[in-house]
């Protein structure tokens, strides 16, 4: 008995005495347990690493996403029993050191997040020829805690819980081992091999290939927070160019550099409006010379008129480019000589195009100096880098062991995207500063908002479930911190549901529900196989599917003072464009799993119509009726007052309200407290200054908002170059103080016109100027106040 008593008393005093042994680092603590070492890095008071690696080895990574330097932090430290307590003034966090257990608490010590008890595993394993490890990490969430994110799934949820995912990217499925939680913190598992996610109702984990368990725990608070501390520590974003924020067409493909001037020539004749115009593939000849990034087809035998061209007539043009070489190209000559090429099949099929190395970036340096020379310096303005993931046909396990720059293939897979758009980003940054960057990608990870990449869904199919499924595919994306999301408006494959393409009125209908949905995502862009998608296939003005197109257009251009307003809160406070419902109204339950609707920057709430209501097929004959008015069921937030955007009658909030959707209506509210910049009626983005702008005004609730304006498409922003208009709405005096003008930049506006409406029923709102204008102020820069009622 004695024996035994001594024995356990000797293991306590071991263990306390092991706990007060851990080490201080610079930003945190260091200790030995379970065969491993442990490290507790304060990145920010808010933001902690937490690495894991076998005892008797060496950490020595260096991070793909992560940009943010850790700060000096002050932290407090004690130990009680088996366990170091670390304290910043946001979040406490504890580290058993007898289990390896980290465990996080906010600082009122509610409960935030936690590992299991010996929940990390290192198991040997053999990478091509080096030693490395299936490294799993398992953590213990609440049974109904809500989480989102892990990039773009198409699997239609919004809440990610009880899924077993293999994050691995591919075409329209974009894999980011990150989620956020309804309770305000998120987790970055800094791993770029396939990676699988795992959750059930014992644990939830992440398991990948790795020498560490490496993962970033960020406190935000909310939706909000946890984006911005995503935006912190893996970068901002930057300001894309006016003119992206506008229509852009495009088509698999133009065949001539005569198709693109000619539709943009027939946009003009029919004075619906256009920004950008899109060039597909093989403009550079057979599948052997695939993107040689030069104009080898004959039918593009002056490439740089047909730019002019299109410039004349106000357009921006972007155009295809991928990150693979054919076999008689110089790239593919010069990077094979020098390594740089990945040895497995890549699209197109059985025609010896593969893939180069991102990851080298001597490699980077070969591909900008071609797409320079062969395309830049034409005077071509964005790009649209496909198959970014790369596209990977007839796959075999040993293509993962092909070497990389960083090491094989396997290790770093997903991050072939964030590579391959850094390239071509800092590069046209080192070229010029005079024309922002603006990509088009199909893939994307952690950190990839840096670059100026706009993500698309990939090449999806045409139909009412796929269009369904792009909403939280969106949100969940966009909830990783990477604001700039889009789909191909229509989806890609049209003949797999629409034989006849456009001439077939089920896919009228289907197309012009999309187009309103894409009214209201950070890209707005017709694109598609199979079929033309230009509105002037459709029809004619008169033609239902014409019109309603052309309205949606119109409205786009209407709202880029408030998109683009809205973007400079992206770029200079981590904001969002698509948010979901859960990020505004978090004390609303009923929101957190709504996956039909989301709001639009801080002010639109969008219901997009998802289903057929107006056009049927039976035995290939399409019948329309329109007879009689459809309904859509739509959830309204509690908290607040809604606006009905196309009538003006208010709503309470914390209802559901049936809305009647004809085929030129999609469910839209407008949250009260909004100042809603109405921009003028254009033909392109920079038509227009805007010196004569409504602002309407959602009374209800106080509210606030900053009109951005800057030179549009340079970085001059960056040093300073921009203006901002402060506006105010007192909602208890019913007035509109616009504030003091701050900042400058060349050949900024000197005066503005604000005409001033409060909406209401009576008063009418909607797409059409039909508005009851209350005041007309001249406003010079200084601060102004405006009594309404």
């Amino acid at each position: 008995m004695k024996k035994d008593l001594l024995i356990t008393l000797v293991l306590l005093a071991a263990s306390s005495v092991y706990a007060h042994n851990y080490e201080k680092t610079q930003n945190g603590v260091k200790i030995q347990t379970q065969g491993m070492e442990i490290e507790v890095q304060f990145y920010a008071p808010s933001i902690v690493r937490i690495v894991k690696y076998p005892e008797f080895t060496a950490l020595n990574k260096q991070s793909l996403s992560v940009v943010k330097q850790p700060e000096m932090v002050k932290y407090q430290s004690s130990v009680q029993d088996d366990v170091v307590y670390l304290s910043t003034n946001c979040i406490n966090v504890s580290l058993n050191t007898v289990t390896g257990k980290i465990s996080f608490v906010d600082k009122k010590n509610n409960p935030l997040f936690t590992e299991k008890d010996y929940g990390t595993q290192f198991t040997p394993i053999k990478d091509v020829d080096k030693d490395s490890y299936i490294v799993r990490q398992g953590f213990l969430l609440d049974k109904d805690e809500a989480i989102y994110g892990l990039g773009q799934q198409q699997n239609g949820k919004l809440i990610q819980r009880g899924e077993k995912i293999l994050l691995r990217n591919n075409n329209t499925r974009v894999c980011i081992p990150f989620f956020q939680s309804i309770k305000g913190y998120g987790l970055f598992w800094d791993n770029y091999s396939p990676t699988t996610f795992l959750d059930n109702p014992q644990e939830m984990s992440f398991e990948s290939l790795g020498n560490c368990s490496d993962y970033y725990f960020l406190y935000g608070g909310n939706g909000d927070g946890v984006v911005t501390q995503m935006r912190d520590l893996t970068g901002q974003s930057p300001m894309l160019p006016l003119w992206a924020y506008g229509f852009l067409q495009s088509r698999e493909r133009y065949k001539s550099q005569e198709e693109p001037v000619e539709v943009v020539e027939k946009y003009r004749s029919l004075k619906v409006p256009l920004d950008g115009i899109i060039q597909d593939w093989q403009y550079w000849g057979p599948d052997s010379n695939w993107n040689a990034m030069s104009f080898d087809n004959p039918k593009y035998s002056d490439p740089k008129t047909m730019i002019n061209k299109v410039h004349k007539m106000n357009v921006h043009m972007m155009i295809s480019v991928w990150a693979s070489f054919g076999p008689d190209t110089k790239q593919f000559a010069e990077m094979k000589e020098k390594k740089m090429l990945l040895d497995f099949d890549t699209w197109p099929p059985n025609a010896g195009v593969k893939p180069y190395d991102p990851f080298n970036p001597a490699a980077r340096d070969i591909y900008w100096n071609y797409l320079n020379k062969g395309v830049f310096s034409l005077g071509m303005d964005a790009w649209w880098l496909d198959s970014t993931e790369p596209d990977h046909l007839n796959v075999k396990e040993q293509d993962f062991d092909q070497p990389t720059y960083l090491g094989s293939f396997r290790t770093v897979y997903n991050a072939f995207p964030l590579m391959t758009n850094k390239g071509v980003y800092e590069h046209q940054r080192a070229t010029t500063s005079d024309k922002r960057v603006c990509i088009l990608t199909r893939s994307s990870f952690a950190g990839q908002q840096r670059y100026a990449a706009n993500t698309w869904s990939g090449d999806i199919t045409s139909s009412w479930d796929v269009l369904a499924k792009q909403i939280p595919a969106g949100l969940n994306f966009s909830l990783c911190g990477i604001p700039y999301w889009n789909t191909d408006i229509g989806g890609f494959f049209s003949e797999r549901n629409f034989k006849r393409g456009v001439k077939d009125k089920t896919f009228h209908e289907l197309y012009v529900r999309w187009m309103q949905f894409g009214t209201f995502t950070p890209m707005m862009r017709s694109h598609g196989t199979d079929t033309p998608r230009e509105i002037y296939q459709f029809g004619n003005r008169g033609d239902w599917a014409f019109d309603v197109q052309e309205k949606y257009i119109n409205l786009r251009y209407r709202l880029l003072p408030y998109l683009y307003s809205t973007a400079w809160n992206i770029t200079s406070k981590g904001g969002s464009f698509m948010r979901a419902l859960f990020m505004d109204f978090a004390e609303d339950k009923k929101v957190c799993n709504i996956n039909n609707e989301y709001m639009f920057g801080r002010s639109f709430l969008v219901a997009p119509v998802l289903s057929p209501m107006y056009v049927t097929r039976n035995n290939d004959v399409d019948t329309e009726d329109f007879s009689k008015t459809k309904t859509q069921s739509v959830y309204l937030p509690e908290g607040t007052i809604w606006y009905d955007f196309w009538t003006g009658e208010k709503f309470n909030g914390g209802q559901t309200v049936l809305k009647e959707v004809p085929i030129d209506i999609i469910p839209l509210y407008v949250k009260a407290g909004t100042i809603l910049p109405w921009g003028p009626k254009v033909q392109f983005s920079s038509e227009k200054k805007w010196n004569n702008l409504e602002l309407r005004i959602y009374a209800g609730a106080d509210g606030k908002f900053d009109l951005y304006e800057d030179e549009t498409d340079n970085y001059n922003y960056e040093n300073g170059s921009y203006t901002i208009i402060p506006m105010q709405w007192n909602e208890r005096t019913s007035t509109l103080t616009i504030g003091e003008r701050q900042g400058h930049f060349m050949n900024m506006l000197k005066g503005h016109e604000f005409n001033i409406v409060l909406v209401d029923k009576k008063s009418g709102t909607g797409d059409n100027v039909i508005t009851k204008i209350i005041k007309k102020v001249s406003y010079n820069g200084k601060r102004i106040t405006v009594k309404l009622k």
